[in-house]
Parts: structure tokens; sequence; C-alpha cells
């Protein structure tokens, strides 16, 4: 487990409540790729059997994993529990709850030959986990003070790159309807210049699955230098770019696979929190953004009619 990592979850999980179990899962995919392989192997076996796992002591486990006591409990920690008998409490619920549940009837695997109708109930299966996992490891404090900032903004920029430009601009496009100022950067060089401009008072917001996107990650460095709030928006949480955020709302690490790509289910997960900005922007705004939202619906609403025969 590395420095950065223990730093960020110490900080942002202090005098908070451990996570509810159906967030264990979630949390576990998101954090794997930062911890320390025996950390790892603690955390995977928690997540993949939380019953058998909740019947053991830290000395079992540690011997189930081939790990120590003290990872066992580092990775309790890690993982938002104070302490191994917290994370057993929070396995036994998620058992409970698996076993009053239907369990999944379909693998998201996707094979070369598959019929069509097996595709659509695995992609359809894989984008239900992936909003369900976002949800469930969405930091709300740091979601509310995003929205916040958005509501107050002078002027938003939000920066992304391929699939993750696509959400910047649905973003961007949505606070526009209810009458805010922003704009998608999708031009590096053209990002770059126009974060420069930005100071306190403005938003700019960088969208990057893995975190590490050099040219969604200069212009938010440069927006942070300037005194504008920054957002990212990302599924690594210890990555690049939230050494330059003041606030990281953390997306699902979805399995990439041969015939779908991690671009595909990181810009679903991606589109739930730009939803979530939007929303809770209109609500803190509702009396202006109301009228506005209407007045952008009478614009086109003529665009959306029949044409005379």
């Amino acid at each position: 487990m590395t420095e950065d990592v223990k730093e960020i979850f110490s900080n942002r999980g202090s005098g908070g409540a451990p996570p509810a179990p159906a967030a264990l899962a979630a949390k576990v995919r998101t954090l794997a790729p930062s911890m320390t392989r025996s950390v790892q192997r603690v955390a995977e076996a928690v997540a993949g059997d939380p019953a058998g796992c909740a019947a053991l002591t830290v000395t079992g486990l540690a011997e189930l994993t081939g790990t120590s006591e003290a990872t066992v409990v580092r990775t309790a920690r890690l993982l938002g529990y104070p302490g191994y008998r917290d994370l057993r409490l929070a396995l036994a619920g998620l058992a409970a709850q698996q076993q009053s549940g239907r369990a999944p009837a379909i693998t998201t695997d996707i094979a070369v030959d598959d019929p069509i109708a097996d595709v659509v109930a695995k992609l359809a299966y894989d984008e239900q986990q992936t909003l369900a996992d976002t949800a469930a490891g969405l930091d709300t404090a740091q979601l509310g003070a995003a929205v916040e900032a958005l509501a107050g903004a002078r002027r938003t920029d939000v920066y992304g790159i391929g699939a993750s430009g696509l959400v910047a601009q649905d973003l961007t496009q949505k606070l526009l309807r209810i009458g805010l100022i922003a704009h998608a950067h999708s031009d590096p060089h053209l990002a770059v210049t126009n974060a420069v401009q930005l100071r306190a008072g403005d938003v700019a917001i960088a969208i990057t699955h893995s975190g590490s996107t050099g040219d969604v990650i200069e212009p938010l460095r440069v927006a942070f230098e300037r005194g504008a709030t920054t957002v990212a928006i990302t599924g690594r949480p210890n990555s690049s770019v939230t050494q330059y955020a003041d606030h990281v709302l953390t997306t699902s690490t979805s399995r990439e696979s041969e015939l779908r790509p991690a671009a595909m289910s990181s810009r679903t997960s991606q589109l739930l929190v730009v939803d979530c900005l939007f929303v809770g922007v209109a609500q803190r705004t509702y009396e202006a953004a109301a009228p506005a939202l209407a007045a952008s619906y009478e614009a086109l609403a003529h665009r959306h009619r029949s044409s005379p025969r």
C-alpha cells in the first residue's frame, strides 16, 4: 500500500462512518490497482467470499490469504473500517444481502460467437453493476462541495479527451441550458490557454478515467495554480490528476475485456456523476435554472414538431 493511498483515505475518512456493506465490493474494485499485492489478496478475498471471511478471525483470514494479521488490519482500515471487527460485521451484512437477493444469472465476459441476445443481457448487467458501484462509492461530501462551487461559479471549464471528452461536452451542455457559463475543451492547447484566464470564483473540472492523461492534468494544474476551484472525476482516487483537485469524485473501475474497452464502461459511470452534479446545481439555482431550462426547451420546440404536409 502506497503512502499516498494511506494519506488520501485516512484524511477523507477521518470522523466518517464506515462504508455500508453494499459499498464494499465497489471500493475494493476502485482501490485494487493502488494496493500492494498482499493487501490486494485480503481485499479480493473479503469481496469474493464475504460469508466465508465473516466467519474467520483475523488470524484465520491472514492464514487464508497467506498474509499477516497486520496486513488484514491495514486492509480493513484502507477500506474505511476502524478495525477488523467492523469489517467482519460489514461482511456478515453483505453476505445476508447476497443470500436474500437474486444471484446474477449471467457473466459479463462476452465471446466473439455470443448470440446478440446474450450480448444485450451481458452489457445491460455490466452497465447496471457499473452504476451501482459508482453510486455506492461516491463521496457525497465531495459531491456536495463540488455542486456548491459550480452553483456559484462565474465560469466553468471542463477538460476531457476521447470518450471523456464526450462526457465533458454533456456536462457543459447541461449547464448552459440552465443559464450557466461553461466550456468543454478537448483540444489540449486551447484548454491550457483558457485555464490561464481562470481565477478564484471559477471552476475547472478534469474528467479522466485513468487519472494520468497529461492533456487533462496540465490545464487542471494551471487552473489550480490560478486559484480556481478544481474537481477531478476519475476511476483512480490516488492518481496524478488528484494532486491538483480540491474535490475528487471517484467513478467505478470496471473490468476491461477484449470486446468492451475501459472507455465504454468508464463513460457510463462518468455520466452518472455528471448527472448528479447537474441535478445538484439545478436544485441550488432553481429560481434561475427553471425559467432558463423552459426557455431552452421552447427555443428548440419547433425543431421537434412534425412538418405540415
